[in-house]
């Protein structure tokens, strides 16, 4: 049974002295049993002042990473070995280098969805959440925003000041929404507010009543007087916010907004990093670690 099953989980977890983080997207029964839950830098900053040595990531790849950079004195183990993000290893760390040639004046700002290799060639990271706030407090007028292109339009239509150049990546999950989901989901839920991530296409997020980041979507909702919502991110979060919730309804902006990557953890799975017998341990080099974690520090220098 899950009950059972969560219960042994966190008894294994004080024993071995283990801090499990999940990602938002994760499903409820997974989450129910995490230290922290949240977005993936947040979980990196909490994994950072964790006391427990060893730390579980119930996420995808990048964000295991994420957590290594930060904490690379602590043991971390990827939930699920297959767990990757396409829109992370879409570039690679010689791609960006031949672009800087032909841009060396244009300085190159990294979503946090980038895996370690591409963010040590990069001159500052940024959230969903802080991506705007950065673009603006960076001296440099000339901006490489990679790898999300919708995610860029979007920084780049609040920060007109700035000169942008995008690349054509971007979350393959996001992407694939269309105006044509925008409008079938209004008319079916006439009186709901949408909210949506601004991984989605410009068509998509031009018809939000609110853009934000997951989390800041999740508490948009929590705090609003309306008892309706559309949410356009990865539908986990229609499942969380139900719970959260109860008295307000919630609603898919898509079926199809359902990461692969993420579904692939499941509470067994987390059970089984626990008894030492599945996950697989992030190793970083030293040299790629310290290079890739210069891009994280001055986001928090620029954006806390």
């Amino acid at each position: 049974m899950t009950g059972e099953m969560q219960a042994k989980i966190k008894r294994l977890k004080e024993q071995n002295d283990v801090c499990i983080l999940a990602h938002s997207y994760m499903s409820e029964d997974v989450t129910e049993v995490a230290d922290f839950v949240g977005d993936s830098y947040a979980l990196a900053v909490k994994a950072k002042s964790a006391p427990q040595s060893t730390v579980i990531m119930c996420g995808v790849r990048f964000m295991a990473e994420t957590v290594k950079i930060l904490s690379p004195q602590k043991r971390v183990i990827l939930s699920h070995p297959q767990a990757g993000c396409p829109m992370a290893e879409q570039m690679d760390a010689d791609l960006i280098r031949e672009v800087k040639k032909k841009y060396p004046e244009y300085a190159v700002v990294a979503y946090i969805n980038t895996t370690a290799e591409l963010k040590t060639v990069a001159d500052c990271c940024v959230t969903s959440s802080s991506a705007v706030k950065i673009c603006r407090a960076l001296p440099e007028k000339n901006i490489l925003f990679i790898p999300d292109i919708n995610l860029g339009t979007y920084v780049k239509n609040q920060v007109p000041e700035k000169n942008f150049k995008l690349l054509s990546g971007g979350c393959p999950t996001h992407a694939r929404i269309e105006k044509g989901d925008l409008i079938q989901a209004k008319k079916l839920h006439p009186q709901a507010l949408v909210l949506v991530h601004p991984e989605c296409r410009p068509e998509v997020t031009d018809g939000a009543d609110y853009v934000g980041s997951t989390s800041g979507i999740m508490e948009f909702a929590k705090k609003s007087e309306a008892k309706e919502f559309i949410i356009g991110t990865e539908n986990s979060i229609v499942q969380h916010l139900k719970f959260a919730c109860p008295d307000k309804k919630f609603y898919e902006l898509s079926k199809d907004l359902v990461c692969h990557n993420m579904k692939l953890t499941t509470l067994p799975d987390v059970y089984a990093c626990l008894k030492g017998e599945g996950g697989e341990e992030i190793i970083l080099d030293e040299d790629t670690r310290v290079k890739a974690a210069k891009c994280i520090e001055r986001m928090i220098e620029l954006g806390g």
